[in-house]
Formats: C-alpha cells, structure tokens, sequence
C-alpha cells in the first residue's frame, strides 16, 4: 500500500484517519488500564490480607505478653510469700528440739507443786522455767489448751479412749498427755491426748 501524503487527501479522509487512529489510541489505552486495574486491585487485596496478618500477629504477641507478665506476677507475690513463711517458721526446728526441755519443765513444776511431793521447784528454778517461756513467747511459740476441749483431728493425735466420766465429756479431750504448740498460728507439735467416749 502506498502512503497518500496528507497534504493530498481529502478533508473527508483525513477526518476518518484521525477517527480511526483516536479509536486505535483508546482501544490501546483501554487494553493497558486493564491490567493495571486489576494489578492495583489484587495488590490492595494483598496488603490488605497482609495488614489482617500483622494485626493478627500483634494480637497474638500482646496476649503473649500478658499471659508472661501475670505469670511472672504471680510468681513474685508467691516467691515473697514463700520468704515471709520460711522467715516466720525458720526457728521451727530449733523450737522442736527444746520442746521436750518445756514439758520436762513442766513435769517438775507439777510434781513439785503437789502436796505429797517432798521435792521442791527451786527459786533459780523458777526463773530459768519463767525465762524460756518468755522467750519461746516471744518467737511466737504458743501452748494449745486441750484439756476439755471437743477433739479435733487437726489439733489432736488421739492416744486412747477411756470410757466418759460424765455425759458431757463424750468426744472431748479428758486428759492432755504432750501439750501441743503453735508456731505464729502454724501448728509445729499436735497434741496427745486421751478422748471420751
């Protein structure tokens, strides 16, 4: 085909060669937006899915960090807990072995006090007794009272029944063999005792 110069045509034919090449530049135009709609609409669609992950993600790392920190929380309140308890019932050891010096202290004294007895509770006596009860009061050691009270599992290690003097001593304790003591409300030593029944 030969090329007319423009210069020959006709204004008829020029005007159909601009329709022609602006329908060919329109057609090109629209094959090109196309695509690039579509790419900009799955990119949108990828870094929306994107975003959704990372907040998802953070979501994830900030329950994971709570859960962490109200461990670690709770694990200093029960570490502190566990100090103040062994600081408070440190000397429960030392208190058990000089348990046994009380009660044979307290054996004396009673055996001393009773009429019939000829030995006596000397006054040096008497103050070291008095002594070691102040200071075992003063670390917290305290003596239970037993005797005619109801028996307690808890408190109590049962040595024997022994048939009830009276009605109203039926499931209480008749007579304290061993004292029992607390150590700031923590029993260290039950008492033995002997029930009704």
């Amino acid at each position: 085909m030969i090329k007319k110069d423009t210069t020959e045509q006709t204004p008829e034919e020029q005007e159909m060669q601009e329709q022609s090449s602006e329908a060919t530049a329109e057609e090109s135009s629209k094959s090109e937006t196309k695509p690039k709609a579509k790419k900009k609409k799955s990119k949108t669609k990828q870094l929306e899915e994107d975003l959704e992950n990372s907040k998802l993600e953070i979501d994830e790392a900030k329950d994971k960090y709570l859960r962490l920190f109200a461990e670690f929380d709770n694990y200093k309140k029960r570490s502190i807990k566990e100090k103040l308890d062994f600081m408070k019932t440190a000397s429960q050891e030392t208190i058990n072995a000089i348990l046994p010096v009380m009660d044979d202290f307290d054996r004396a004294k009673k055996s001393a006090e009773d009429d019939s007895s000829v030995e006596q509770f000397s006054e040096g006596v008497m103050m070291v007794y008095k002594k070691l009860n102040t200071v075992m009061t003063n670390l917290g050691v305290e003596a239970m009272q037993s005797t005619g009270e109801v028996f307690d599992p808890e408190l109590h290690a049962a040595i024997t029944e022994i048939p009830a003097p009276s009605e109203d001593m039926k499931g209480k304790v008749i007579d304290t063999i061993e004292k029992g003591y607390l150590l700031k409300d923590k029993i260290i030593r039950h008492a033995k005792v002997v029930v009704g029944k």
